[in-house]
């Protein structure tokens, strides 16, 4: 999947969870900042490829891209799984609680579920792309949906467009009218 479908997929997921479920109150500063998390959220299982976005933002980002891909055994591997997932989350929610929280007023845990639910969706899209994800990493099984890859989508095809379009429709269609989800026959 491209950056763009991650980001959608994210805020689709988000804005599913924020419309659908009870949310505590919280500051304008804590809704910015965990909206930045959920875009990053969305983005960070492709810090495993030099190439990805991220990389290319930061100074000596594609330097640092290069160094670490080997490190995390190659694209799609560890940062793609249950095990990837959990230990940048509790990597995350460890600095977040200890350091970040000194400095920036905002609730941490906010910023941390929403940055987890875009880590999430990102694994979810990943896994109806041809390739698949190692959810159970180290296991070396890339698991995909539907099962058959012939009826996964190909990144940056059309089907791919297909569900940037529908993630746009469906967060609009929750945000402005609050309305259930459209059968998807």
């Amino acid at each position: 999947m491209t950056a763009r479908t991650h980001d959608v997929a994210a805020m689709t997921m988000l804005t599913w969870v924020v419309a659908s479920g009870q949310v505590q109150p919280m500051s304008l500063a804590t809704g910015i900042v965990a909206v930045a998390a959920n875009i990053l959220g969305a983005l960070t299982p492709d810090l495993d490829e030099p190439t990805a976005g991220l990389w290319n933002d930061l100074p000596a980002g594609s330097i640092i891209g290069r160094i670490i891909h080997p490190l995390l055994g190659g694209h799609r591997m560890i940062t793609h799984s249950l095990v990837g997932m959990f230990a940048i989350g509790w990597g995350l929610k460890y600095l977040l609680i200890h350091y970040v929280s000194r400095v920036l007023l905002v609730d941490m845990n906010i910023v941390w579920v929403t940055f987890m639910l875009g880590f999430l969706s990102h694994l979810i899209m990943d896994t109806i792309t041809k390739e698949g994800v190692p959810w159970l990493f180290p296991i070396p099984w890339k698991i995909g949906f539907p099962p058959f890859k012939a009826l996964r989508v190909t990144t940056g095809e059309w089907a791919e467009k297909a569900l940037e379009l529908r993630g746009v429709f469906e967060t609009y269609r929750k945000v402005v009218f609050n309305t259930s989800p459209l059968p998807l026959s």
